[in-house]
């Protein structure tokens, strides 16, 4: 009797396209869980919540596959969450952006969100700077100049986009996986913070957003901006 058969091939399909994989950030937190349930087996009282973590970490951790929208000069939400503020704002200065407003798309996350970063627009990465700050809610306005955050500009080819990290009062990690020079895809996941935070997203003058806010976002699929060609 063969595997395809028996349908046990069938269901471990099913399975692998309805549990998502994991970020490589949540093995230690996951396997470090799983640990100490097994060296504390036979006490449910450290075996039923050390489970009880690493299940939660497991989930935090999740990294779904997305698929990107096709349409040309679109921009993709580059993170799980809901959209909190949708206006024009100065951006951080080590972004080299100018001194002048630009439109600018907030997202938070909270602890239930998946918390990968994923790029808005196909670009090549002209810097990666972090900056020390606060931990205020991440869900605060203040919260894009006074909390701790990792800014990434991409050159593309509508101009420079800027996307930052910013971490929360219980996100206090951010990890960026890219570095200048990289090129990174449309929807391609490129960093996560962990364990709730925000990330801003700030485009060139001229460009159309297209989400409003408590609007629910989706990284790598939901359309947030339309942008303008750049002039030469």
């Amino acid at each position: 009797m063969t595997e395809h058969s028996t349908g046990i091939g069938h269901i471990t399909e099913l399975i692998r396209h309805t549990v998502p994989p994991l970020h490589p950030a949540g093995t230690p937190f996951i396997a470090g869980s799983l640990g100490v349930a097994a060296v504390g087996y036979r006490k449910s009282w450290i075996r039923v919540p050390a489970l009880l973590t690493a299940a939660a970490c497991a989930g935090f951790f999740r990294h779904p596959a997305r698929v990107t929208p096709t349409q040309e000069g679109v921009a993709v939400a580059p993170a799980d969450g809901e959209v909190t503020l949708v206006d024009e704002h100065v951006p951080p200065r080590e972004l080299g952006l100018g001194d002048a407003p630009l439109p600018r798309v907030s997202i938070f996350l909270s602890v239930f969100d998946a918390h990968v970063q994923r790029a808005p627009l196909t670009g090549v990465v002209d810097s990666v700077v972090h900056t020390d700050g606060k931990f205020l809610p991440a869900d605060l306005p203040e919260a894009s100049d006074a909390n701790e955050r990792t800014t990434v500009r991409l050159a593309t080819e509508y101009g420079p986009v800027g996307v930052v990290q910013i971490a929360g009062l219980v996100a206090r990690r951010i990890r960026t996986d890219c570095a200048p020079g990289d090129t990174l895809e449309l929807g391609e996941t490129y960093g996560i913070i962990r364990f709730g935070s925000r990330v801003d997203t700030y485009f060139p003058a001229g460009t159309e957003l297209t989400v409003y806010s408590g609007q629910r976002a989706v990284a790598a699929e939901t359309v947030i901006a339309h942008l303008p060609i750049a002039q030469p």
